[in-house]
């Protein structure tokens, strides 16, 4: 008898009126506002302007839910294509079912047109997004949750997933939490990659380079967890290696990188720097015209004072002048 486990909702869409609130979405949702957030804010820091995470995510992001929902179709595609299988249900994105690799895939496509087009380095913006990126992993794990998906083996640990659902094959039961080790994972993942960009001040997309691999080596032994379906070549589930040959890669790519480019870009969007100096520069000259007014104003205030004291001057001579002629004309006469 298990003491504990963590309950599955009981159903995970919530309808608002009309309106279906799926909590699979409302994940990934969040997860998105989380990684324009935080790339922002790393961006701004390395020389960006604000806003232009934002403006390349709207190219990023749809292109990675594209990219995931393909592979995940192409990988698992008799979940959709196979006998008494409905293929529309390819197309039904909110019932679960995005495939990281592809998300990253097509996601960096994306990133690349709206960097192209702002002529921003795509490796400056990835290293910007890559914690954003880990942290959004995170949240939107929770979606499995809410659609009761990719958990491990069968468990009695305290922190152990329920499943209640029989749809798709299910057993109800208690099994290991994948998805939540995931989320910790990524979590992991974005201090890692956050400590070491202020430590070793990486670029060139190095950042990002140690945020595929750190990710990629969890993947690799949460995935070997996971009891679903999947397609297996010698002995190991098609993501194991998906996350072994992405990891070398990425490894790679950060050694050759460190060889051929040390050091991090010192202008990570062209314009930022004169723009910041063209507001710079009018607020000297407004201090400057400033400080001129003031420097015009103390001189007309001398002047006055001057030109007061040389009348008073003035005055005081001509009345002792007229004061010695009348003393003159009185001892004459």
């Amino acid at each position: 008898m298990e003491l504990a486990f963590i309950p599955s909702p009981s159903r995970g869409v919530l309808n608002l009126g009309p309106i279906p609130l799926r909590g699979y979405a409302f994940c990934i949702i969040i997860g998105v506002f989380v990684a324009v957030w935080l790339g922002n804010k790393r961006w701004i820091a390395r020389g960006g302007r604000p806003g232009t995470v934002a403006d390349i995510a709207v190219w990023a992001v749809p292109f990675g839910l594209i990219g995931g929902r393909l592979y995940h179709v192409i990988t698992d595609y008799q979940l959709y294509f196979s006998e008494g299988r409905d293929w529309v249900d390819a197309f039904k994105i909110w019932e679960g079912g995005l495939g990281i690799w592809g998300a990253i895939a097509f996601g960096a496509l994306g990133a690349w047109i709206g960097a192209r087009r702002r002529g921003i380095p795509l490796p400056a913006y990835a290293d910007a997004v890559a914690p954003g990126i880990a942290l959004a992993q995170a949240i939107g794990r929770w979606g499995n949750w809410f659609n009761q998906e990719l958990y491990g083996k069968a468990t009695d640990l305290p922190w152990a997933v329920e499943i209640t659902s029989s749809a798709d094959g299910r057993v109800p039961g208690t099994y290991h939490p994948t998805f939540l080790y995931e989320s910790l994972w990524c979590i992991g993942v974005a201090l890692l990659v956050i400590w070491a960009d202020r430590r070793f001040r990486l670029g060139h997309g190095r950042a990002f380079a140690l945020y595929v691999a750190a990710y990629c080596a969890g993947r690799f032994w949460i995935e070997y967890m996971r009891v679903d379906d999947a397609h297996h070549i010698l002995g190991l589930r098609l993501n194991n290696w998906t996350a072994l040959v992405v990891f070398l890669l990425a490894v790679v790519y950060m050694v050759l990188s460190a060889r051929k480019r040390p050091g991090r870009e010192a202008v990570v969007e062209p314009g930022a720097e004169s723009a910041d100096g063209d507001a710079e520069g009018d607020a000297e000259e407004d201090a400057g015209a400033d400080a001129d007014a003031k420097d015009v104003d103390a001189s007309d205030a001398d002047a006055a004072t001057s030109g007061g004291s040389e009348t008073d001057e003035h005055d005081e001579k001509h009345e002792k002048h007229v004061k010695d002629g009348a003393e003159s004309s009185a001892k004459k006469g």
